[in-house]
């Protein structure tokens, strides 16, 4: 029904934003990584999935298309809501979750709050094939690559950063350093949180 709303950011905090098209305010559900991308916008668009329960309409946005698909694939699986795909987002970007449900890794999905290993199983054996096709973002890097990264973010996280944020310093340092260890990446990383 709707592709995207584009407006004034009238009110924003890592749950939801509130955008204002023409003196209208359009409440829309997000996720951190959302957040994170429209936090010091005054203008944004975000791409909208309009959900329709019993209970309530609900409208999510998005900052990327990306973001959008995985958020629909999410939802088409059976016993998986929008408030659970919300939460799995605002964990894992949609290249982290690509790379986690290639590989098959449910405990790593786990540990998404709310989110059981018997629902992260079934997440990956329906989603697995459909990632093959699914571009979050261009090429994934190397596993091994992966590998250093989640550990430096989880090392982070570990010390009381927000994930978030920890994987935003992480990237950026990789970005200057792709070659870069575990250790020297935490390190390098601490210094711009």
């Amino acid at each position: 029904m709707y592709e995207y709303i584009s407006g004034t950011v009238a009110e924003l905090d890592p749950t939801h934003a509130v955008l204002d098209v023409a003196g209208v305010g359009y409440y829309l559900q997000i996720s951190l990584q959302t957040f994170s991308a429209v936090e010091h916008c005054r203008e944004t668009k975000l791409y909208v999935h309009y959900a329709v329960r019993e209970d309530a309409r609900v409208l999510f946005g998005f900052s990327s298309k990306e973001e959008r698909e995985l958020f629909r694939m999410l939802i088409g699986v059976s016993g998986v809501g929008g408030n659970t795909a919300r939460m799995i987002l605002s964990t894992y970007s949609p290249g982290e979750l690509q790379r986690i449900i290639a590989t098959g890794n449910a405990g790593l999905l786990k540990n998404v709050k709310g989110l059981g290993i018997k629902t992260a199983q079934k997440i990956i054996v329906e989603l697995s094939g459909r990632m093959a096709t699914f571009s979050a973002g261009g090429a994934a890097p190397a596993a091994e690559a992966d590998s250093v990264g989640e550990e430096a973010v989880a090392a982070l996280v570990m010390l009381g950063f927000a994930r978030t944020a920890a994987e935003k310093a992480v990237r950026a340092v990789r970005r200057e350093m792709p070659d870069i260890r575990v250790e020297e990446l935490v390190r390098m990383s601490l210094k711009r949180l």
